[in-house]
Order: C-alpha cells, then structure tokens, then sequence
C-alpha cells in the first residue's frame, strides 16, 4: 500500500513512524513544504514546549457555579502517558540516545491571586483525589510557593494573597529535537521517504480511486499518487481539504491566532533556580492558548525562561504564507461560520485585535504583574510563535483538535491546535486505527503494538490506579523522570 503523508511536523512525522513500525510493508512518502523536519509549529520556539498533561492549566478544568468538571483533564493526562510509551520506546531501542535532547523534567505550577483561590482550592481537592493527580500539593503560604516558583515571587509584596500547586514531575519538551530524531529513524532505519521544499497545492482523486497529490518543488511542478493519504499539516490541511471535494469539507472553516513571547537567556545555575511551568489564569475574553504561563526551556542544552503568549490575530494559514493564502481558502459557504464567529465571539475578536497591536512596554507590564520585577532581571526579547488555524465547525468555533476520515478510508487529516503536540502519539495511533485499520489485522502488528503500547486505553489509565502508576513509573524511568 502506497501512503502519502503530508507535514514532516510532530504529527505527520509520528504518524509515519508509527506506521512503519506496526507495517514494515507500507510503502510511505513524506512530502513538506519548509527544507527540514519539525522546522514549523514543531520548532522549539514556535510553541511552548510544555508537556501538557493537565496538571497545570486552568482551561483544562472549567468551573461552572462551583462545579468543577475534570473529565477532559482525565483525558489529556491519560493521552500523554500513551505518549511517553511511545518515547520510551524510541528510547529503548536506540533511536533516540538521550532523552535529554527532548525531554526535561520540570515543576508544573498554577498560581492565582485572591480572587481565584476558592477555585484553585476546589480544583486541587477534585484533581488530588485521582490517582493522576496524587502527588499534585496546594498552598497559600508565601515562603512555600516562593521555594517552589521563586521569579515568581521574589519581589511580591508579602501582604498579597496568593495560592499556588505543584507537581514535582512536569516536563519541558522540544518537540523540534523530537522530530528531527524521530525523522532521522524513520528515515534510515525504517525506510520512509521525505521530501523537503515540496509545497502541495490540492488534492483530488482520481478516476481510478487513487489520489492525486500536485505540488511544486525547486525544479517545478510534480505529482505523486497515493493509495491513502494523511494531512498533516497544520493551518495547511485546511485549504487542501476545500479541495479535496470530500463531503464533510463544507462542514469546517480556519479561524487563525497567532502570539508572541517574551523570551530571555539564563545560566544554567539560574535555570536550576527556577526549574518549573508555571500557569496563571487567562483573562476574560481571551482564548485558552492565551493563559499566561513563565516557563523554564530547555533547547540544545541552553536555558531560557519564556513569558506570554501575547496572542494576535493573523490572518494567515502557516507563518511563510500569506494572507493570499488563506483568501483563497475560503468558499462561499464559509461565510456564514466566519460571521457567526465575529458576532457570537466578538469579545475573542476584539482581545485578539487589540493584542495584535501591543506594544513591549504592555508586554513587559504584564511579565512584572506574573512576576513582579522580572523584566529588570533579565534581557527580555519578544519573538515570533507558531500559527494556530482554531476549528470553526457547523459555524461554531471550537477550541479543540479532531481527527477526520473520509468513509473509503483513503484520506484522513487531524484539524485545530490544543493539545497538540504533547498528545500526537495517542491522537496518531487512534488516527492509523481509523484510517488504515487493516495495519492492525495481523498478528505481529498486535504485538508490536503492545511493545511499543504497553497500556494504550485510556479507560483502563484512567480506572485502574495500580496499572497506571506501573505504566507511569516504567516509562518515566526511561525518560529520566525522578519519582516524587
């Protein structure tokens, strides 16, 4: 079977590799527009590298008149440990030497101020009770939280009421460095094919059944054909879906958000100083990509602190393309979704309007409203994030990622941004399970995957609280992630 992926990004990238691992015989092709892989939203800097397992972010756990709902937590927690067998795997058999290249552990904190402690209050005693959250410590003393988030703190007035909690097991990840390994093994050892500065420009099927991917490289246009095809491609697979003359297509528009950091240099002594993740609350009217977190990185071996996102309303699909793009993306009945959005969301709109012109001296205001006296502390440089194209289904917009297969079985694409990359070996296998389900028919497959998968239900991660913590320990092991 001839497969053709496009996006040598996290998601595209993970998909290959997977399904070679599960199906030696596919014949895959990986086509990518950028000279290198994870050089997109996968890049270091482009996102925020926080292995997100809801442990510290707020919108994962919405409160309604005091109920406080923790399933979708659950879930993404759950999601991620299927993701760090994946790694573990990738580790234990030599195609990644170090997972220090990718993968660092680090604090996982929420800090609120007064008016939001009855509410991180609640969350802790709701979250604690699971056995995901068993080790997760709340506190309202100001020495405390200042021993476990010191920037934070240093020079709060004492008399300011805080609450902060944390978990000792957080990681920092750069899925740029993951991808790029994962690359490498996937194309040295498990004979996928990528090539680079391939810009797809539609898709559609043949007479035959096959589709028919047109693209354009340095020396032209091309084509390839494809038995299946998967479109992993960020804001990109939106437009190649309109094309695709796929029934559902009509169904689903792009609403684009971009952001910035702040960004500084730190030792390593003060990178071991402040070693944690730390997320505040989103302000009203803002999407969720927009919490305001002040985070350790780790990229190459050097240290950074990064602050924001300061989102932003780009109208553009991916950074290198422009607004063209995205015009020309758009059909007639689109129109009605994106109205829908501008008048049920204009708040969203009106904040991402607004943040798209803020200057740095607003940025660094609100780097010293989180952390009071941090932007004197370091040299803060505000850069460029990723691109995010949100779902706009039905004419709702949506804030979540959706995994779509065409009923043949032929196509199938993953579309929106959170949680993203920190779920994208769960949310791949479950896309291989849809889109080419005979992979798993035959014997060695099924024990190949229980190798690389030794507990992939969620269900039983979320239920059974001594598989899990086995699970958890084995693979944090392998990951060099200490114990609590």
């Amino acid at each position: 079977m001839n497969v053709v992926i496009i996006g040598a990004g996290i998601m595209g990238t993970t998909f290959a590799t997977l399904a070679k691992e599960l199906a030696p015989d596919l014949d895959i092709t990986i086509l990518e527009r950028l000279d290198g892989p994870g050089a997109g939203n996968s890049s270091a800097f482009w996102n925020a590298g926080t292995g997100h397992e809801a442990n510290c972010e707020l919108n994962y756990t919405p409160v309604d008149e005091e109920v406080i709902s923790v399933e979708k937590a659950l879930k993404i927690h759950a999601q991620f440990n299927v993701a760090k067998q994946f790694w573990a795997h990738l580790i234990e058999k030599g195609a990644i030497k170090d997972p220090k290249t990718f993968i660092n552990q680090t604090k996982h904190c929420t800090i609120v101020s007064e008016s939001a402690i009855e509410e991180l209050k609640l969350r802790f005693k709701e979250m604690s009770a699971h056995h995901f959250f068993e080790h997760m410590r709340y506190s309202e003393d100001f020495d405390e939280i200042k021993s476990w988030i010191p920037y934070t703190m240093e020079e709060r007035p004492r008399h300011e009421k805080m609450a902060a909690t944390v978990i000792e097991t957080g990681t920092d990840v750069n899925f740029g460095a993951l991808t790029a390994q994962m690359a490498a093994h996937a194309v040295n050892d498990l004979g996928v094919r990528i090539e680079y500065g391939t810009h797809v420009k539609r898709v559609h099927k043949s007479p035959t059944g096959r589709w028919v991917i047109e693209a354009v490289n340095k020396g032209g246009p091309i084509q390839h054909r494809a038995d299946v095809l998967f479109v992993g491609a960020g804001g990109g697979a939106f437009p190649l879906l309109k094309r695709s003359h796929l029934p559902f297509r009509s169904r689903f528009t792009g609403f684009p958000v971009g952001g910035r950091f702040l960004r500084a240099s730190i030792s390593e002594e003060q990178a071991k100083h402040y070693r944690a993740k730390t997320y505040g609350k989103a302000k009203v009217g803002a999407p969720p990509m927009s919490v305001p977190h002040l985070d350790l990185r780790v990229v190459d071996g050097k240290h950074y602190l990064l602050f924001g996102p300061f989102a932003s309303f780009k109208p553009v699909l991916e950074r290198g393309r422009g607004f063209f793009d995205y015009l020309t993306s758009i059909r007639l009945h689109d129109v009605p979704g994106l109205l829908n959005v501008a008048l049920e969301h204009f708040p969203l709109v009106k904040y991402l309007i607004s943040e798209s012109f803020k200057g740095e001296k607003s940025m660094f205001e609100e780097l010293d409203s989180f952390a009071p006296g941090l932007s004197k502390k370091f040299d803060w440089k505000p850069i460029e994030a990723g691109q995010r194209v949100q779902i706009i289904k039905d004419g709702d917009l949506q804030m979540g990622t959706e995994i779509l297969v065409s009923t043949d079985k032929t196509y199938g694409t993953l579309l929106g941004a959170s949680p993203g990359a920190s779920v994208s070996p769960e949310v791949m296998l479950r896309c291989l399970e849809q889109l080419i389900p005979s992979v798993f028919s035959k014997e060695e497959a099924r024990q190949k995957r229980n190798e690389i998968f030794p507990e992939d239900d969620l269900d039983t991660l979320i239920n059974q609280p001594d598989r899990y913590r086995e699970i958890r320990d084995a693979v944090n092991k392998q990951l060099g992630i200490a114990r609590p």
